[in-house]
């Protein structure tokens, strides 16, 4: 079984792989979410 992530996911994978010093914070607010889900 492959599991696949949701758009969230891929947003938060792309924002980190094209800065790994973004805070949660920062993640959090560019996919427009809280902190806790990110």
């Amino acid at each position: 079984m492959q599991d696949k992530l949701s758009p969230i996911d891929r947003r938060i994978l792309r924002l980190l792989q094209h800065d790994a010093d973004l805070s949660a914070a920062e993640v959090a607010e560019k996919v427009e979410l809280s902190q806790s889900p990110c």
